[in-house]
């Protein structure tokens, strides 16, 4: 019975151990491989002390030997961190130092990086580089074991005490506070997601997958899980050819991708510069998406670009994995379709709901409210924060029966008029209030995505004593495009209120980007006060 997770992994490598488990830049692990060799660093791991529930750091590029280190490190019991490998040093070190990170699995670039993340307060005492490092510091020679150790190691199975309860990996996002907060997942929360999706997308050992997401980001989930169930393949994508759309059309091609799940704006990048019609996309079946907002007029054009592909829109934020899935229809597409699409209805396994303002269930179509999450695939709570783990997590207000916790997402909903199927709105913190109205940015954005001439665009609030918030709108305009700002507020003014119209439009060649290809919002505020403040200064 597969009740943790590198149970997916054991029972592929019986199964099917020539059969290709990952692909990255030509090279090639069967899963008999990636079985032996995870084997090989989980007893390097045990051998340098590691126990359940031990965290273990993840500081590497992705290569096949990252998917070697997440099992491997599961598989003796150890719970695995990733840590942003594009992320500042500093930020890897507080990571490090918030749970207790004191091995870490690395490549051959990050290992030159050692003296600095130590210096940075990570309290590290051993470091596994699954590459050749060219160039260690002396000073990191003593805390480095080296690939050629791992490999001394048998490659036979190892028995792993850890139940489906015990946390497989944490993930940090980003907090409220500025400081990242680390989201733990135990085996059965993840687990459930993967039997889901396994099922529900009818994976199979002949699908070749994407693996766009990185590790510290939820999406790779399905990437590296549910395809490792199906004993199919995994097809790792480099992290810069997100910025090189051709590039990674000529990889679907290429690969003979299947199954592809990605961040909207990356699609959305690939529709615009990808010359999907030039390419042969005939395997591609299924193109799921999630973590933000997709355009309508961009995920019509990849429908048109794509029409054989079943199109899936999947919900749900870091502390539940998915939670809700809608197929995407004709409708949803149309030129007279919605600004956004259904998140559609609750995975099985898992029950979502919306209270409004009095925490009143919502039955009804048409009102607003707060939605919830309750099932197994919700997390176990925060690292070493119980605080906000009370927010957040609290019992299910719909009874109080029996200990039942339930996640408070923070997003707002209505249902549709079926009843049945939830419309997303927007999330709390992206609801400000300003001169009193309160206002969702996401509207915003819809109403400029509609100008033919924008290409990309973000709303954002900037707080003000005065009014409350200030609003600013970042756009990116089409090539070739030709608008001036004073016709985009112009043209707000045709489809918002006069209070919903940004205060200020600014051109910019590109939005920024957090490492999860989301638009980096904060940075966005951020720009905008610091040219306030070098205004004041003269």
């Amino acid at each position: 019975m597969e009740y943790l997770l590198p149970h997916l992994l054991e029972r592929s490598a019986e199964r099917h151990p020539n059969q290709p488990a990952v692909r990255f830049r030509g090279r090639e692990w069967s899963y008999g491989e990636l079985e032996a060799r995870s084997n090989q660093l989980a007893r390097t791991l045990q051998e340098a002390g590691i126990r359940k529930g031990d965290r273990v750091g993840l500081w590497l590029s992705k290569s096949p030997e990252s998917l070697q280190a997440v099992y491997g490190i599961m598989k003796c019991g150890g719970v695995y961190v990733p840590l942003d490998p594009t992320a500042p040093v500093r930020r890897a070190a507080y990571i490090a130092q918030d749970c207790g990170i004191e091995v870490l699995v690395t490549d051959g670039a990050h290992a030159e990086l050692l003296p600095r993340l130590c210096e940075a307060g990570a309290p590290l005492r051993t470091a596994i580089c699954l590459e050749e490092a060219p160039a260690v510091p002396a000073q990191s020679k003593g805390l480095l074991l080296t690939a050629e150790e791992v490999r001394r190691q048998a490659p036979a199975a190892m028995d792993c005490a850890a139940t489906e309860r015990d946390l497989a990996y944490i993930l940090y996002t980003s907090g409220s506070t500025g400081m990242p907060k680390g989201v733990m997942i135990a085996h059965r929360t993840c687990l459930t997601f993967v039997h889901w999706a396994f099922h529900k997308f009818d994976l199979r050992a002949e699908d070749r997958v994407t693996s766009m997401a990185p590790l510290h980001f939820d999406l790779s989930t399905f990437d590296l899980y549910a395809t490792a169930k199906a004993a199919g393949t995994v097809v790792l994508v480099p992290e810069k050819l997100a910025a090189l759309p051709v590039k990674l059309a000529d990889l679907w091609q290429d690969e003979r991708i299947t199954v592809t799940y990605m961040v909207p704006s990356i699609l959305s990048l690939l529709v615009q510069y990808g010359r999907l019609e030039a390419h042969d996309l005939s395997q591609l079946r299924l193109i799921l998406f999630a973590g933000e907002v997709f355009p309508i007029k961009y995920l019509r054009k990849l429908v048109q670009a794509v029409p054989h592909a079943a199109y899936y829109n999947l919900y749900g934020p870091t502390e539940t994995n998915v939670c809700t899935c809608h197929r995407v229809r004709p409708e949803d597409v149309a030129e007279d379709a919605p600004a956004s699409i259904p998140i559609g209805r609750a995975c099985e396994n898992t029950e979502v709901f919306a209270l409004d303002d009095e925490n009143r269930p919502i039955t009804r179509a048409g009102i607003e409210g707060e939605l919830w999450v309750r099932g197994p695939t919700v997390a176990q709570g925060y690292w070493g924060d119980p605080a906000k783990t009370a927010r957040h997590f609290q019992q299910n207000p719909l009874h109080n029966c029996y200990p039942d916790p339930a996640y408070r997402t923070g997003d707002v909903v209505k249902l549709a008029d079926d009843g049945v199927t939830w419309l997303f709105l927007g999330r709390r913190d992206h609801m400000v209030k300003s001169r009193g109205y309160r206002i969702e940015l996401g509207e915003i954005e819809s109403v400029l995505y509609r100008h033919a001439a924008v290409k990309e665009a973000a709303a954002v609030a900037v707080p003000d004593d005065l009014v409350g918030n200030r609003l600013h709108a970042f756009v990116v305009l089409a090539e070739g495009a030709q608008v001036t700002l004073g016709q985009l507020a112009a043209f707000c003014q045709q489809h918002l209120p006069p209070y919903m119209v940004p205060e200020r439009f600014h051109l910019v060649d590109e939005l920024p980007r957090t490492s999860t290809g989301k638009t980096d919002r904060p940075a966005l505020v951020q720009q905008v006060q610091e040219r306030g403040a070098q205004t004041a200064g003269g």
